[in-house]
């Protein structure tokens, strides 16, 4: 069974089926990354190309390791060492490439819609790894998958996503994902950091936090995008933990058997502390175990995988 799509490029657009069969197929696939030898033929004779218009460790690592887990080929190129540097523009470096006949592209890049535009101009499948400030499909994902894992269903739960909401493609993913599945979605942040679209947008916004954690069941915490930033969104970074900081304290005003999550990477003594970082209710290292059976989920289902996937 595959997806019936060409390309995953946000979770705005999917439906609630597709949003499960992805999570469930990535449930299975977890019990390959538990094994002692860490390989399925799967995707044998498949290619794949990774394309990073912007820096990322767990995104990019975690895709890369997906596709040789599943025995697919893989081609990574980084624009600082391609002919991007010689002035090549987003579309010529995607033409070239599908004239090697790859099966499928995964693309961040700091434009909102780039990987719609690739996805309309080549014939190969196209996963979106991050666009500007639109959506981070594969994230949303391995966050629902977490929540999913510890509590067991998302009817019913209340989620606060707290920080930079303006700048964060995450934020908007996890919002679509988790409010089709049924669950209330919560942004907290400083007003300045809040989208102006949110009002319009199937969430609750609070400017204040200790009102916003109250009795919530997730606590998702975003990173400060201060490479995306203009000046003069907050006074300070000092007075940005002062007032939006995660920690233990604040903590306790969630639900007792709250989990914390955090997209990474963190900026511990900012946007959370180290003694919630590292504390009993975190579950960041599982999120990003869970990036990896997320994405080989996304890969298998886009590239009809064998139907051995799991137990080859």
């Amino acid at each position: 069974m595959g997806l019936k799509r060409k390309d995953i490029l946000g979770l705005e657009e999917m439906g609630v089926e597709e949003i499960e069969l992805i999570l469930q197929t990535a449930l299975s696939f977890k019990d390959v990354l538990n094994r002692q030898i860490k390989k399925v033929p799967t995707l044998r004779g498949r290619s794949i190309v990774t394309l990073f218009y912007e820096p990322s460790t767990r995104t990019r690592t975690s895709f890369e390791l997906a596709a040789k887990i599943m025995s697919a080929d893989v081609s990574s190129i980084a624009p600082n060492t391609s002919a991007v540097v010689k002035g090549e523009c987003l579309k010529d470096t995607a033409l070239t490439i599908q004239a090697m006949k790859p099966d499928l592209f995964i693309i961040r890049h700091q434009a909102s819609g780039a990987p719609q535009f690739l996805a309309d101009l080549v014939p190969a499948c196209v996963i979106n790894a991050g666009d500007g400030m639109h959506e981070h499909p594969s994230q949303g994902l391995l966050d629902m998958m977490t929540i999913l894992e510890k509590k067991g269903r998302f009817e019913g739960l209340t989620v606060a996503i707290v920080g930079d909401i303006l700048h964060s493609r995450v934020a908007r993913s996890n919002m679509w994902g988790l409010t089709k599945m049924g669950a209330k979605v919560r942004f907290i942040g400083p007003s300045t950091l809040i989208p102006p679209e949110a009002k319009d947008l199937p969430v609750e916004v609070f400017t204040d936090l200790d009102e916003g954690l109250d009795g919530v069941d997730v606590v998702n915490i975003l990173r400060i995008q201060l490479e995306r930033m203009k000046k003069g969104l907050f006074p300070s970074v000092r007075e940005y933990a002062k007032l939006y900081g995660m920690t233990r304290e604040r903590l306790k005003l969630a639900k007792d058997d709250a989990i914390v999550m955090h997209p990474g990477p963190m900026n511990r003594g900012v946007e959370i502390m180290a003694d919630v970082a590292d504390c009993a209710e975190s579950v960041v290292i599982e999120q990003v175990t869970n990036g990896v059976a997320v994405r080989m989920a996304m890969l298998y289902l886009l590239l009809g995988g064998a139907d051995d996937a799991v137990t080859a």
